[in-house]
């Protein structure tokens, strides 16, 4: 039983004429939702990063040698504007983390490229979230994450097809 089943068993007590299953998958992703931003914030402040900072620093490191994008292809990463991508870069590189450098495809824009620092920095903390990533699902089976992803990746595709025009 967790808080979820408590507050279902009101629903069906007050309401029995209403399926209120779907609530309690729903409540439940988004109390575990809340509960994953939370510790992972931890690991990010620990690196002095938030969310924001740690989300565009992993998407130029993952993005392989030379570790530079453009502003337009960091934007179709996430979910945000370009003002709040701007507003972010802006940031990373008064920290010294990433620098924009001029385009040589095209001399009227700039790429984003980590620096040094910024390499070292997404280094260091993405091991670290590795690591709390694996502290947070360690209560379940090998067998049990591999049928919650299963099931997870089905749910997450059928909205991702809808805002895909699919």
């Amino acid at each position: 039983m967790d808080r979820v089943d408590d507050i279902l068993a009101q629903w069906r007590r007050e309401r029995p004429d209403l399926d209120v299953g779907p609530m309690g998958l729903i409540g439940r992703i988004r109390r575990l939702s809340h509960h994953l931003s939370r510790e992972m914030g931890r690991t990010f402040a620990a690196h002095g990063l938030t969310d924001a900072s740690f989300d565009v620093l992993a998407t130029l490191r993952r993005s392989g040698p030379p570790y530079r994008l453009s502003p337009g292809d960091l934007l179709a990463t996430m979910m945000i504007t370009s003002g709040t991508m701007t507003h972010r870069i802006d940031q990373l590189e008064k920290e010294g983390l990433v620098e924009r450098i001029h385009n040589p495809d095209d001399g009227r824009s700039v790429i984003i490229a980590l620096t040094k620092k910024g390499f070292a920095l997404i280094d260091a903390t993405v091991t670290a979230h590795v690591a709390t990533q694996m502290r947070l699902t360690a209560a379940l089976s090998k067998k049990d994450k591999a049928a919650l992803d299963t099931l997870l990746r089905k749910y997450l595709a059928a909205f991702e097809a809808r805002r895909d025009g699919n």
